[in-house]
């Protein structure tokens, strides 16, 4: 390898006189040209912004790293999309046209909707989240780092031309000093004049590096200046992303809770379901939905849109199927009030559709299943799910 001897020692004497620079300015004892505070402000503005965007970047962890050893991130089949899978084995192995077979297909077909759902989310946040933020750091940022060595480079030149001009101006006064004749030989008066003039070339030297180091730290100012102003824009940018990405989370889980409210749907329809107290979990909240009243007393009801299913009452299900709402009278006990919960279709005729937060009157007959009442509203009558209802009185 061609080594250039001369320059592999300038820049190691430029190093040198830098490290000296930096140590005399740490210590106090050399001048330092300070930055006025909006540029400062500036600069902590663009820190704090590669700091945040680097720590989102890492809450995904796994591009994080694969980004950094720039290889692309393997295609891996999801959660979802792995259960999907494994149910429909052993949906198989059980017998497909048994009733635990049927459920476990039923529930896988969910499990990997939901599995392919997610497969979407991710790949939306990563194109229109992740994306941008990678860019600006890979981008702008690097082209910020790099003006902003070139500006303290400048601003270490301008510094050690100031020093030097300081420097030569003290020369050249002690050479121009009035000598003391009785003290100093002839001799000396010529060697004075002598030093004197070439202190005063000196100096006209070390002013002429200073403007020109000055014109050079104040054009370098400027462009990095121009480039920290800029992340008001990445800012702007940064957010509209942000955005995007809320949506794309909010239109996941819409999708999950559709898909959910589907599968119960389908599984309160299977054959031979059973009728059990199953642990529901909360859907998502909705932005209008007004809190919760304290339900009157008497049996719980659940607070979210579950239908229970699985394997043993098969007594249960015919004997709803068989019950016309529509020929049963309101018991003698009299009628309660119920808020709905949650939007409900009706899967038949014999069921009656529900809006979100619309009151009904709703009552019990003899041999209806307890998963069900009949609600009433205004000339409309049909079943209605308790778990979609709040019984108020």
């Amino acid at each position: 390898m061609d080594f250039n001897m001369k320059k592999l020692a300038s820049d190691a004497g430029v190093f040198f006189t830098r490290a000296v620079q930096f140590t005399e300015e740490k210590l106090g004892q050399a001048e330092k040209t300070e930055l006025d505070a909006h540029f400062e402000n500036l600069l902590a503005r663009a820190d704090s912004t590669k700091n945040w965007t680097e720590k989102i970047l890492r809450a995904r962890v796994e591009e994080f790293l694969y980004e950094k050893l720039d290889r692309k991130v393997p295609s891996r089949v999801t959660n979802g999309e792995l259960l999907a899978q494994y149910m429909t084995e052993a949906a198989n192995d059980f017998g497909p046209q048994s009733p635990y077979g049927k459920t476990l297909i039923k529930v896988g077909e969910t499990q990997r909707r939901l599995g392919g759902a997610e497969r979407d989310f991710i790949h939306s946040a990563s194109i229109n989240f992740l994306t941008p933020l990678r860019n600006f750091l890979e981008g702008d940022w690097r082209t910020i780092s790099k003006e902003r060595r070139i500006l303290e480079n400048r601003r270490l030149d301008l510094d050690a031309c100031k020093a030097r001009l300081k420097k030569a101006k003290v020369a050249e006064a002690k050479a121009a000093a009035v000598p003391d004749f009785s003290e100093t030989r002839p001799r000396n008066y010529i060697l004075s004049a002598s030093a004197s003039a070439l202190w005063s070339d000196e100096v006209e030297k070390a002013e002429h590096e200073l403007r020109v180091a000055q014109t050079e730290f104040d054009r370098q100012a400027e462009v990095t200046r121009l480039l920290l102003e800029g992340i008001s824009s990445t800012h702007v940018n940064h957010l509209r992303c942000l955005h995007e990405f809320a949506e794309a989370q909010a239109t996941y889980y819409a999708q999950c809770y559709q898909y959910m409210l589907d599968l119960q749907k389908q599984l309160g329809r299977l054959p031979g379901t059973f009728v059990g107290n199953a642990e529901a979990t909360s859907p998502p909240p909705a932005a209008a939905s007004p809190p919760a009243i304290p339900a009157a007393p008497g049996p719980a009801v659940p607070t979210i849109p579950v239908v229970p299913t699985a394997l043993g009452a098969s007594n249960s299900a015919p004997a709803v199927d068989a019950l016309n709402p529509s020929d049963g009278k309101p018991p003698a006990s009299g009628t309660r009030k119920a808020r709905v919960l949650y939007d409900y279709d009706a899967a038949d005729s014999s069921e009656l559709s529900l809006l979100s937060d619309e009151m009904i009157t709703v009552y019990s007959l003899p041999g209806m299943d307890p998963d069900w009442l009949v609600g009433e509203r205004g000339n409309q009558k049909g079943k209605v799910p308790v778990t979609y209802l709040e019984l108020l009185s």
